[in-house]
């Protein structure tokens, strides 16, 4: 009665509102209404249109009403008839009683009866085991971690995590249920992934994980932790990829597998370029951001990222001895676009959506991507092709398609001995297409005519039982949820045995020498031979001889003329490429005669070793506030490339300008982010640091020299200002200390010696010193201060540095306190300050 006496009120208030906003408001128009007196402002036509409209809106509001009362009230009687001990959600007292320790979202039922029917029917799973399939894909996933493995300090971490974070949860109860102790993954080298039962939710909102929950975000910010997927690890592993190795990654976005390519590249931590590079693809310019995220954490001069089609991705050209050769990749992934229904423990939506549909939809999507793959791959390369579909549809159909097309130029590797400890299923040998009406073919020639258009020939398997033979199908991986209490993944290790068909004229090369040298540009409007989609096309390419190893004799455009500056790596002109996104910076290398240089090679001392060649900024105008370093493989792709490609970030800070910096004798300071890979070539402005420095310099914003050692300051003394390199060296006879090396970048001062370390990597090192920063949670809105992680390529890249070259307002953390981002103010502060 309360609750409809309300409504009448809000009703009689809304309508009265209404009636006097009527009479208040002017005729409609300078002049004369255009319909008569009867349109004017309270005609009585005015006025029954406007109650009208107030009635309606007060009846949907009082029934809106209405309802949430229902609701709570329905609530209500629920909780009551609930039996005692269930959770929120459960289901007869218990189906679901742990609902909100594990996340789960029980107002979506896991349930979808043409989805099971498909995959009984296809028996993908063993029999007898249908049954803990579908457990397992019902429950969620659980968290799992890796440990970057080419960091120098990758023991460090996991010594710090097995005898601290891990020991603190055992015996731990959370919301009543105990944690399991995270667990290695029995198959990933050197116990670097591990997997626990604790879901995200979990672990952001229980008051006992909060040291835990610190850690694995600050390190994960800060490159030394990826929390990825279990079964997302195992493509770039199968790869197995060496220092040397050109890579393409196709699919690039997130970028978890690249970060692992990217590990691998290093794993001689010794070695600052390795020769092998990566360069990642994605065809959403969005996504590529993300990607470029995740790279950066790992402060790599071998990264690149692009933005293409993965289908149509341009070939490349590079320089070798004066010679204009086809870029061909000696490793490429290819973790295609895919249903995803191998995603269902965490993308639950996808049991509402699930239609097979969808596989018959990306079919000629990812044969096209991975054919495109396959032509870019060198002879005796290796190509890993991936999907976290179950489908054989997207899985098998496509390998069989593809090997039969290649005619042998491709073969199925037999990985059945390495990663040993992972369970695995054999590939399908044979299979049948669905409809989404639930309709079967087991052949093409029973698809009606009318199914052409959504059924194709390559999705069925070979009808010559020697051909599908000899394609050993069963050497592809199928991971099943249950076995090991993962997702769903499928993974095919392909090697290139020959040039593909259609590719079968050896590449031709142009002797036109270094210097001076012509780009052979291919116009990205021409046709790319090779291109998998039209059978006749490929046909004709094949009788004729040409092919993607085929370098055009016409140079469209030339890099040294009028219109564009040597070392100029703009974007791709707008009018042949379609672009999307922000537009980019173009990357422009310093030529050998700038006079920027020199100053910083006598400041630093830089050895004679030092590829100076490799500096690059983003601009071609104006002051150079940022200095970026790649090595000289990617450098030759950038140069030889910059027409036909759109990239979108490569290359690591290795200086920045300081503001007043010609007040010293450098302007520019290093840069924490590239130390590592600059540190083997600086023979000057070195300070050899103890434990306990270290310690004090990141909890302590400017400490004076008489807090520091005796060693440390009869370095720093006869120092003159500016930047430095503080190198911390493991004491071996002492097993306590930090047992890996520690390079940071510092600031000299008149009395005082600051470090320029973002946040998270203060973090970091204390943590692998014994030392515990809790850090507070800052308020909604609030800036982090962490060090500008906007590297070349981001769309912030020019507001930072804009902002680099402004004074920089001194860091507001006081003594004893963690201070977060990396700045040089015009004077280093503090130093005339009296304490």
């Amino acid at each position: 009665m309360v609750g409809l006496i309300f409504r009448a009120l809000v009703f009689r208030d809304h309508v009265w509102w209404h009636f006097g906003q009527i009479s208040r408001r002017p005729p409609i128009g300078p002049g004369p209404p255009q319909r008569g007196p009867r349109t004017q402002a309270g005609s009585p036509a005015r006025v029954a249109a406007v109650a009208g409209r107030c009635l309606r809106a007060a009846c949907a509001a009082a029934w809106a009403m209405g309802r949430r009362a229902r609701g709570r009230r329905l609530q209500q009687q629920q909780q009551q008839q609930r039996p005692e001990g269930a959770e929120d959600g459960a289901e007869d007292g218990g189906k679901r009683s742990q609902a909100g320790w594990e996340g789960g979202y029980p107002e979506i039922v896991k349930e979808n009866k043409l989805f099971e029917h498909y995959y009984q029917e296809l028996k993908i799973v063993p029999e007898g085991e249908w049954d803990r399939f579908m457990d397992a894909l019902r429950e969620p996933l659980p968290a799992t971690l890796r440990i970057t493995g080419y960091k120098s300090h990758a023991k460090e971490i996991l010594h710090c995590l097995k005898n601290k974070y891990f020991k603190e949860l055992e015996n731990l109860e959370v919301d009543g249920q105990k944690v399991e102790v995270p667990q290695p993954l029995s198959w990933y080298p050197e116990e670097l992934a591990w997997h626990t039962n604790l879901s995200r939710k979990i672990l952001r909102k229980s008051p006992q994980l909060e040291r835990f929950h610190q850690f694995l975000v600050s390190e994960t910010e800060s490159g030394n932790i990826s929390r990825q997927e279990t079964v997302s690890m195992i493509p770039p592993l199968l790869l197995d990829v060496q220092p040397h190795h050109k890579i393409l990654d196709m699919c690039a976005a997130p970028g978890s597998k690249t970060a692992q390519l990217i590990e691998m590249l290093h794993a001689d931590m010794n070695v600052p370029f390795p020769e092998g590079f990566v360069i990642a693809n994605d065809v959403d310019n969005k996504r590529c951001y993300l990607l470029v995220h995740q790279a950066k954490r790992l402060s790599s001069p071998c990264i690149m990222v692009v933005n293409h089609d993965a289908s149509c991705i341009p070939r490349l050209t590079v320089d070798v001895d004066g010679r204009k050769e086809v870029l061909f990749y000696d490793r490429i992934l290819c973790d295609v676009p895919c249903s995803g229904d191998g995603t269902l423990r965490k993308n639950i939506d996808v049991w509402k959506k699930w239609s097979t549909l969808n596989s018959l939809q990306l079919h000629g999507l990812q044969l096209r991507i991975v054919t495109r793959g396959a032509e870019q791959l060198a002879e005796g390369g290796r190509m890993v092709y991936s999907t976290c579909s179950l489908n054989p549809i997207e899985d098998e159909a496509v390998i069989a398609s593809l090997l039969e097309k290649s005619e042998g130029a491709l073969e199925l590797a037999d990985v059945s001995a390495e990663l040993p400890g992972l369970k695995r299923m054999p590939g399908l040998m044979q299979w049948k297409v669905m409809t989404r009406e639930g309709q079967w073919f087991a052949d093409w020639d029973e698809v009606p005519r009318s199914r052409h258009t959504q059924i194709r020939p390559t999705m069925f398997p070979p009808k010559d039982p020697e051909k599908l033979q000899a394609m050993h199908l069963e050497r592809c991986l199928r991971i099943l949820p249950h076995h090991q209490n993962t997702g769903g993944f499928f993974v095919a290790v392909l090697v290139k045995k020959s040039p593909m068909p259609w590719n079968k004229r050896q590449p031709k090369v142009q002797g036109t020498p270094a210097a001076g040298r012509e780009a052979t540009a291919l116009s990205p409007e021409a046709p790319m031979e090779g291109t998998p989609g039209d059978a006749s096309e490929l046909d004709g390419q094949a009788a004729s001889g040409t092919g993607d190893a085929e370098v055009p004799q016409a140079a469209e455009h030339s890099e040294n003329s009028d219109d564009k500056k040597d070392g100029v790596c703009g974007p791709p002109p707008s009018k042949k490429m379609k672009l999307f996104g922000f537009k980019e910076d173009p990357f422009v290398f310093i030529p050998e005669d700038d006079p920027l240089f020199p100053p910083i090679e006598k400041f630093y001392a830089l050895g004679p070793s030092f590829p100076r060649m490799n500096l690059l900024t983003r601009t071609t105008e104006g002051k150079k506030r940022q200095l970026y370093m790649v090595s000289k493989e990617l450098r030759n792709v950038l140069l030889n490339n910059s027409e036909r490609m759109k990239v979108i970030n490569t290359g690591i800070k290795v200086w920045c300008r300081n503001s007043s910096g010609e007040d010293f004798d450098c302007a520019f300071r290093l840069a924490q982010e590239g130390i590592y890979t600059l540190y083997p070539f600086i023979n000057s402005r070195i300070i050899t640091v103890s434990m306990e420095d270290v310690k004090i310099l990141l909890t302590q914003e400017n400490p004076f020299f008489r807090k520091l050692s005796v060693e440390t300051y009869s370095q720093a003394k006869d120092m003159a200002k500016g930047s430095v390199v503080l190198k911390y060296e493991p004491d071996s006879t002492n097993p306590e200390a930090l047992q890996c090396p520690v390079v940071l970048c510092g600031w000299r001062g008149k009395a005082s010696i600051r470090t320029f370390v973002p946040k998270n990597e203060r973090l970091h090192y204390l943590r692998m010193m014994g030392l515990e920063v809790l850090v507070e949670k800052r308020k909604e809105g609030a800036p982090l201060p962490t060090e500008g992680a906007a590297g070349p390529g981001s769309p912030e890249g020019g507001a930072e540095e804009q902002l680099a070259e402004e004074p920089q307002a001194k860091d507001t953390s006081g003594p004893g306190t963690t201070p977060g981002c990396e700045q040089v103010p015009a004077e280093p502060p503090g130093e005339d300050a009296v304490r």
